[in-house]
């Protein structure tokens, strides 16, 4: 970023909770497995509730209440025992009512704040303003020359996390997406399903010269639904704010939306503000009034989260920072590597003793598998006792390392049992030393001038002739056993 300007960043996301039924009614929130929004006929998921008919009241639905204040109290909030809906009016086509029924001067959460990790290990603290309980719009489908609206979502619940403005980059933003997208899926009350919209962010932005103490002009960037889009977004604007600064411009405040294809902010319209809205308290729910016990109740309830897992990989299982943090990246890996673990200790293992090397196995050829083919592990064939059975056949120097990335590769295809997979495909490491001696006089012959650079003292050749003995065996021999042996015999 430019050197004379500084960005100033917050960031609203909503967060869609896994309810099974919507937040005021009992229509579908959450679709049973196997099924999709696609599934659904256009606007049959709707009841007189949701659809905003006349004479029909809203009641709470009191999960959304529990999942709202779990966010809260992990996010380090203030839970206020009593908190108060309000109606935000404004008129788009897929808001039925006429307006959406949210909070606003009596949230339920408030004064938090989330700890990130950025790179060299520094921790940044980036303050949550409030977090707040409000029912979702519609959906508006264009179609050539007139625009249809499907209800089906309307009134599914959300929360809104709101951020302090106290990111200064894109990279910061991204980080808090990814902290904040971990712990509501770890607490078990967002699906994370990015792309239907179950995590989805406005981000605010602002540039102001280093030296000032006066924020910029603000705009927001309406409604990104991936961490990295929000950081190519916010690059954009950042680079787009300080031109138009120095070409002697000044920034409107408006609402812009980023085009994914060319990488761009485009303008939506004019920014509204609190006024616009014409907020009042709803006059059909009653305050939302509950008791500290109830706060203290979900409390011990609330499961190991993100970064409390990430101290216990360290400490426990010697792991590193980033060994740990990639495992964290996805809750079902994360879940899964203890299930190995598990199953190791089943087996008469040590789970310190298998972590590490069953960690390098899922965050790398695991989860390459599982990128390329977008799924889950628990969607794949592998099972934690493969996991385990390849730690095993490694440590007895049954299977090389780099041998076990093409066993992973079978299971993934097939299934198939460890043992059988090394034994038809022919991978059982070679350790016999005359077998392994005698491919080793053989490079030995076939490189004297290597051979004479490393008896000179060019200790770095070893690897290239090991590299070359290994080549000579199909990769089959054993990598320590075979430096020790070329040692040897060189020295001799």
């Amino acid at each position: 970023m430019n050197q004379e300007f500084k960005a100033v960043i917050g960031l609203e996301v909503h967060v869609q909770l896994s309810t099974n039924s919507k937040i005021f009614c009992g229509c579908q929130a959450r679709l049973p497995e196997g099924k999709s929004v696609a599934d659904l006929r256009m606007n049959a998921n709707t009841c007189e509730v949701c659809t905003g008919q006349p004479g029909a009241l809203p009641v709470i639905n009191e999960k959304v209440v529990e999942y709202a204040i779990r966010a809260g109290l992990a996010t380090n909030c203030r839970i206020n025992t009593k908190s108060v809906f309000a109606r935000k009016n404004y008129f788009y086509p897929d808001l039925p009512k006429g307006y959406q029924i949210s909070q606003y001067e009596q949230p339920l959460c408030e004064d938090g704040f989330l700890d990130i990790s950025m790179k060299g290990q520094v921790t940044k603290r980036v303050g949550i303003i409030r977090i707040h309980i409000e029912e979702d719009a519609g959906k508006n489908i264009h179609v050539s020359d007139y625009s249809l609206i499907n209800l089906n979502r309307a009134g599914v619940p959300l929360v809104e996390i709101v951020s302090a403005p106290d990111m200064n980059s894109p990279e910061e933003a991204g980080n808090y997406l990814r902290t904040l997208y971990g712990i509501v899926t770890y607490l078990g009350i967002c699906d994370g399903n990015l792309q239907e919209g179950n995590f989805r962010c406005d981000a605010n932005i602002s540039v102001m010269p280093v030296d000032s103490k006066v924020y910029g002009t603000r705009t927001e960037i309406k409604n990104v639904n991936s961490f990295r889009f929000v950081e190519k977004a916010l690059e954009y604007e950042i680079k787009r704010q300080i031109e138009v600064i120095k070409n002697g411009g000044r920034i409107v405040q408006e609402t812009r939306t980023f085009d994914a294809n060319k990488n761009v902010t485009i303008s939506m319209r004019s920014k509204e503000e609190a006024h616009d809205y014409r907020y009042f308290p709803d006059p059909d729910l009653i305050p939302v009034v509950f008791t500290d016990d109830k706060v203290k109740e979900i409390v011990s309830a609330l499961p190991e989260l993100p970064e409390q897992k990430k101290k216990r990989y360290v400490t426990e299982f010697a792991l590193s920072d980033y060994d740990a943090q990639v495992l964290l990246s996805s809750k079902s890996l994360a879940l899964f590597f203890e299930d190995v673990l598990k199953e190791g200790e089943q087996k008469g293992k040590i789970a310190k003793q298998i972590a590490k090397p069953a960690a390098n196995l899922l965050t790398g050829e695991v989860l390459r598998l599982l990128n390329e083919e977008g799924k889950e592990v628990t969607d794949s064939r592998i099972k934690p006792s493969h996991i385990v059975d390849l730690v095993e056949a490694v440590n007895k120097n049954i299977l090389s390392s780099s041998a076990s990335k093409q066993v992973i590769v079978s299971i993934w295809k097939t299934g198939g049992n460890v043992s059988n997979i090394i034994e038809d495909q022919g991978l059982m490491q070679l350790s016999n030393v005359a077998a392994i001696e005698k491919a080793i006089e053989k490079v030995i012959a076939e490189f004297p001038g290597q051979v004479a650079e490393y008896r000179a003292g060019k200790e770095k050749i070893l690897g290239f002739l090991v590299g070359q003995v290994m080549k000579q065996t199909g990769g089959k021999a054993n990598p320590g056993i075979v430096q020790d042996l070329m040692k040897k015999q060189l020295s001799s």
